[in-house]
Formats: C-alpha cells, structure tokens, sequence
C-alpha cells in the first residue's frame, strides 16, 4: 500500500502545498500551512453519481416532468426577497458577515416565525450555551417560539439527534468554524475541520430534505472564512452587510442556485431586534433643509428595487507643491480617478490643486454604474461652489469620450424619485420615460457641466 502523501493548506485561503513553508504563495499570509493529513481529494464526479443513474440524458427530453423545488416561506419578507422566496428544502445556504453584525438575530428571528407555524426548526450553537440562546430569544420577544436548542460542535452528535423521528424543516448551525468531524484529523476552523463538516451537514440535508443554514465567519476583507470550496459546496451564499456604527443592514445575496442574486433585503438593527425596512430610501437620504453645495440625490437600483442614496463631494484647495489626496468612501476609488479624468480632459475643469472626498451618505456602498453621472454633479458643485436643486436627482453612465449614456431602468427609478417628492432628474437624452419627473436630458458632460454652471 502506498504511503499518504503530505500536504499542507493555507488556513486563510485554502491553497494546498506538498511542502511547508512559513509564507503562503497564494495569499502572502504567514504561518497560515497546516498538514492536513486525514484529507484525500477526489473528483466531485467521482464521490457524486449522476441523477440518472449514470445514464446520460438530453436536455431537450420534454417526457420528463421537472418541479419546482418547494420553498419554505421564512415570513420574514426581506430575508424571503434576498433567498428568492425561501429556503428550499435540501438545499445549503451559507450566510456570512462581520461579528456582531447581526447574523444570529436574524436566523433566530427566523427560525421563531417558521417553528409558530408548525415546521419543526433545530438551532444549534457552537459558540453559546443554550441558556445563552434563550436569554437573546426572550429579549426579541421570542421566548415563546417551539425552538429546539442545542449547544454541540461534534457533527456526529449533531446528525445523531437530527436523525430521531421526523426530519426538522430547518436546521441553522451557527458557526460552521466551531464544528468539529471525528472522521477526519484536525482542530476544529481548520480548513479540512470545515470542509468535512459541511460536508456531513450537507449530505444530512439532501437525503432527509431538511433546509440546512450555515453560518460563517468573515476575514479581514469581508471575505467568508474558510476554503473556497466551501461557497462551491452549497447551495446559496448571503452576506450581511452594514456599519455597526450605522443602523441599517443589507443582505445580499452572493450565488444563488435557486433564484436571482440581484435583490437585497434591508433591516434596520433595534433594540428590538432586526426590523423590515419597505422604504430603505428613508435610511439613506439625509434632510436637506437648506442648499448645500456638493450634494445630490442618486436612484441606485438594486435588484428590481430603486433606493435613493445622496452622494456628497468636497473639494480644497492646496498650497502649491502639496500632494492632493483622494478619498472615497462607499464608491469605487478608480470610477472616481476616471470621473476627474473625464471632467479634466473633455470638459476643462482641474482637479489636480484639490483635494477630493466622496462619500455616499448612510455607509451605504455604491456599485451601480450609473451613479458615474451624479458623481459628476456632486464634484462640479463642490469644485465651483454652486448649489444643486434640492428636487433633482441624476443618474447616467459616463464614458471616456465624455458621452453620457443611457442605463437600464431608468423610467422605474424616476417613479420612485417621484414617489419621495422628487421633481426634476438630470439623466441621458436617451432617456424617454422620465417616471412623471421633468427632465433635462444630456448627451455629453460638457453640455452637463455647462447646464449645473449655468452657462
């Protein structure tokens, strides 16, 4: 019998090596390789038969009747927007976020408002005691839910109790880093510790149909904890999102083999719990009383809601010779160098003597491309200390000729402009349905810059 080969894997990433060395290829991080000697790979193919029993068929077989899987409906509306309706039953999800986030809350939020219909739901806590679990359930107001509670991190124990009687619907296991698998070598977090453990977990879920939720650690960069495989391996992925110094929270939805990974759910974090928010504009739009320069409104489009953010934007002046600094929170740093380029070399305008801050106000972060026209605004508006329309809102999509170009959506997110009391909106000229706003349409920033200057 051939003696095992060694090999070692990087904690922080997952990479594996025949050798140790004290600095990871991959990553760069130190001191992050341990052995992982239990561990074979083998090739999915290999360890997962076809579900046709090894017989191939075609896709375009219509004798074949396919259902829908079955979802169960968490009652939460904005948890149940992000998941696509619900967990589905069998299928892994992974929800991931910063520590004290609110990751816990949510589920065990959840997991009251399925178990009060009559769904059996199991929460297992490998980080608090049971006691724990039901001293947070009585300050949400839930210490009346039919949970079943359970304090373990020895998989084997954890499937053993599951398997007595019926299946539950739902079964959250909160972290996955604290799992611990007899079947292999290895402290539980290490990256062979949680790639076995969800694996057993995993397995749990597809034979007895139950809907399994983990929760993950984060890294340093927001990133989930753990081996790559691990987002491989189940079904959907969340991220919850937000400021801790904020109230609000997003929850994202990653990968998605279920549903779309275009909606967000957002809550507002109180004392109370984790509350729905139906209007998330409300959270990010600050009073304007008065005219301030360097502002605008944005209708940012998530999914297939509009949430209107406010971009601000400050400009100062420097002595000669000093280095101007740009900084960004909330927005992607090089849109922002591309934006001054544009505005510098097609419209005229110089940046290179200030100093640039853009922040989009509530910590929300930006990732839509048409916010590139209402950076725009927010910057001429600083740079030439000119005031904005309080009831204008801008979007459009810019590029390095200096064109304004047309985005997707654009007549949903006038409507809910509208809606808030909105009345003008700075967009393309391609845009045709302005949502009930009047609008002022542009074709290049130059005609932009030269209508916010009033030229």
């Amino acid at each position: 019998m051939a003696k095992p080969q060694k090999r070692y894997v990087c904690q922080a990433c997952g990479s594996v090596s025949s050798k140790w060395a004290g600095q990871c290829v991959d990553c760069s991080d130190w001191n992050t390789l341990v052995e992982d000697a239990g561990a074979t790979v083998t090739p999915f193919m290999a360890r997962h038969n076809l579900q046709s029993g090894g017989r191939a068929i075609l896709l375009s077989d219509l004798n074949t009747d396919i259902a829908l899987p079955d979802r169960l409906a968490t009652g939460i509306a904005e948890l149940d927007r992000a998941l696509g309706g619900g967990f589905v039953e069998g299928s892994a999800t992974l929800i991931g976020g910063d520590p004290g986030i609110g990751k816990s809350t949510l589920l065990l939020q959840a997991a009251a408002k399925i178990s009060l219909r009559g769904e059996a739901v199991a929460y297992v806590s490998g980080e608090e005691a049971a006691d724990q679990v039901r001293l947070r359930a009585r300050r949400l107001g839930l210490g009346n839910a039919p949970v079943r509670l359970a304090a373990a991190t020895s998989v084997r124990d954890i499937l053993t109790t599951l398997g007595e009687g019926p299946a539950p619907a739902l079964v959250i296991i909160d972290s996955i880093q604290t799992m611990h698998s007899d079947l292999i070598e290895g402290a539980p977090g290490t990256v062979s510790q949680v790639r076995a453990s969800a694996g057993e977990l995993i397995r749990f879920a597809k034979e007895r149909g139950t809907a399994v939720v983990l929760v993950g650690h984060v890294t340093k960069d927001g990133s989930i904890a753990g081996p790559r495989v691990l987002e491989h391996m189940v079904d959907t992925v969340l991220a919850f999102e937000g400021e801790r110094s904020h109230q609000y929270r997003i929850l994202r939805a990653v990968k998605n083999r279920f549903g779309g990974t275009d909606e967000i759910g957002v809550f507002a974090m109180q004392t109370e719990g984790l509350a729905e928010v139906g209007n998330p504009s409300s959270l990010f739009l600050t009073q304007r009383d008065e005219s301030v320069t360097g502002t605008i409104v944005f209708p940012a489009l998530e999914g297939t809601r509009p949430v209107l953010v406010e971009v601000q934007a400050l400009t100062v002046r420097l002595a000669s010779g000093a280095t101007p600094r740009r900084a960004v929170v909330g927005w992607d740093s090089g849109r922002l160098a591309m934006v001054l380029a544009v505005l510098e070399a097609r419209c005229g305008l110089s940046f290179s003597a200030c100093e640039v801050y853009l922040n989009v106000s509530g910590g929300y972060r930006v990732q839509d491309p048409a916010a590139d026209l209402a950076v725009a605004a927010a910057l001429v508006s600083a740079l030439a200390e000119r005031p904005l329309a309080a009831d204008a809102v801008a979007f459009g999509e810019i590029a390095l000729s200096g064109e304004v170009r047309p985005v997707a959506h654009g007549a949903l997110r006038c409507r809910e402009a509208a809606k808030l009391g909105f009345g003008r909106a700075l967009a393309p000229a391609a845009q045709a349905d302005a949502g009930g706003l009047q609008l002022a349409g542009f074709r290049n920033l130059g005609a932009f810059v030269d209508h916010l200057l009033g030229r």
